[in-house]
């Protein structure tokens, strides 16, 4: 697949490539639309405090861990197109409250259900896989990606413009966050028409249970239980976050630990429901996949997407303050991070299309993760502004390649959940972000640097020990297993039936 590929725009794997990264594109602009608007609430809203804020911004990442794995479920039973348009909709409600809510309850559990968007992007990854072969996935998982991903940029740049030229006044904020709201849905509805599963019926493969990831060995399930703890339990890490900012009492904290601790239970019993028969049974031959594989693609999510999150939060102030810049240039050079996104994504995925082996294509890219943050642990005031912003650029380009390169090899892993793998590996990132940004709390901008390249230098070891080359990761058409065919001819029976 080439560059000039994307513009025929006729050609159906390519609408459909273009329709759906303009619905990731739409989902991350509500996701982000309160930050750049901060300021105006603010202003408009008296009783509101800087702190409040603060909270909010917590509040706009908490439940987007456990809706990932939730909608990677969903997604391998009703096909991302069901999943995405019923999101966009269902999403904008909690948008349009937040919009017009003049409560602090109703700002707060608005962004609280609002987060739950931040799933989108596993929909769109598993609607790619659907439409290209393995030899081009890369590419087109990765141009999805950086351009999707694009919208969060954009809500910055745009927002603060619609709010005051179009609408104006003091509540210029609430009636550009509810126009945002109100395209997601119109678009959520236009999606469900304009698009399919794939090429055709066959393209979407069910799992034989939603409720869990499938695993092939006793080995591999224990594995799967012990890195779905982390995915609920970092929520913890957010529940100490706001009761040390006086929001949550020891009473509620203690509330939220135990639903926390449940849900973490209830995800154990499923997987142990789900694989414990399909073991004792035993799984064909043809049908295994290594977790190990899987594990290592959820550490370099962890190590790259994670860091992206955090590094963005943190990078202005870092130039404001290391540099002696204003705010605005400042914002303006730490905003190069994210806009080689558009470039360094889809590039990510080009590249590991190319090289003909993804697994060297990983552990590349995160190897250079490290050494960008090693670099940007050195720099001081001493260093030439403008040495400084390429190294920048050079990290960032590194860091969001390794997010197109670890969704190059999703895919092919094991196509039947690759809905669950997508959820389980673009949660990692989540947790990530939560723990990096934990842990800059009480440490030095150099000292984070070194932290963040410490996690892509494991995550890089991780890759080397247990990543697996797919196999047919450059096929023609995936891999389908026995169990694959056993599960389309009950498809096709219970179809017939109905």
């Amino acid at each position: 697949m080439k560059v000039a590929d994307l513009f025929k725009f006729r050609t159906p794997e390519i609408r459909a490539l273009h329709l759906t990264w303009i619905a990731f594109f739409i989902t991350f602009y509500v996701w982000f639309n309160m930050a750049p608007l901060a300021t105006s609430m603010l202003k408009s809203v008296d009783w509101l405090s800087a702190d409040d804020l603060k909270l909010f911004a917590i509040c706009n990442v908490a439940l987007t861990i456990p809706a990932r794995i939730i909608v990677g479920m969903a997604l391998d039973r009703f096909g991302p197109r069901r999943v995405f348009s019923v999101l966009m909709v269902t999403m904008s409600i909690p948008a349009l409250v937040f919009a017009f809510g003049d409560t602090m309850t109703q700002l707060l559990v608005s962004r609280l259900v609002l987060s739950s968007v931040g799933a989108s992007f596993v929909v769109g990854i598993h609607m790619t896989a659907l439409w290209f072969k393995p030899k081009h996935i890369g590419f087109a998982e990765g141009f999805y990606a950086g351009w999707g991903n694009f919208g969060s940029a954009a809500a910055a740049m745009t927002l603060p413009t619609i709010a005051l030229t179009w609408y104006g006044g003091a509540d210029g904020w609430r009636w550009a966050i509810a126009q945002s709201a109100i395209v997601m849905a119109a678009y959520g509805v236009y999606y469900w028409f304009a698009i399919t599963d794939g090429p055709d019926a066959k393209a979407h493969r069910k799992p034989r249970k939603a409720l869990a990831m499938e695993v092939s060995s006793w080995g591999d399930m224990i594995k799967l239980i012990l890195w779905t703890i982390p995915l609920v339990g970092v929520l913890g890490i957010l529940v100490w976050r706001i009761q040390n900012l006086g929001y949550l009492s020891t009473t509620a904290a203690v509330i939220a630990y135990l639903a926390i601790a449940a849900v973490v239970a209830y995800q154990i019993v499923q997987i142990l429901r789900v694989n414990v028969p399909i073991l004792k049974k035993g799984v064909p031959e043809d049908d295994k996949y290594s977790f190990n594989s899987v594990a290592a693609l959820n550490s370099t999510y962890f190590a790259n997407f994670g860091a992206e999150l955090a590094v963005v939060s943190m990078l202005p102030m870092f130039f404001e303050q290391t540099w002696g810049l204003n705010a605005a240039t400042a914002g303006l050079i730490a905003s190069s991070f994210a806009f080689v996104n558009l470039v360094a994504r889809p590039m990510g995925g080009l590249v590991s299309d190319r090289l003909g082996n993804r697994r060297f294509v990983m552990l590349s890219y995160m190897f250079g993760i490290g050494i960008g943050f090693v670099l940007m642990g050195l720099l001081d005031a001493s260093w030439p502004l403008a040495i400084a912003i390429a190294i920048t650029i050079f990290t960032s380009f590194f860091v969001q390649g390794a997010e197109g390169a670890t969704f190059g090899i999703i895919p092919s892993i094991k196509r039947r959940i690759t809905g669950q793998i997508s959820g389980m590996a673009g949660a990692y990132g989540n947790v990530g972000a939560v723990v990096y940004l934990t842990v800059f709390t009480f440490v030095t901008p150099t000292q984070f640097f070194y932290i963040i390249a410490t996690g892509a230098f494991i995550s890089w070891l991780i890759c080397l020990l247990w990543l697996k080359e797919p196999e047919g990761a450059f096929d023609e058409e995936y891999y389908v297993s026995s169990v694959d065919r056993m599960i389309e001819e009950q498809e096709q029976l219970k179809a017939q039936q109905g």
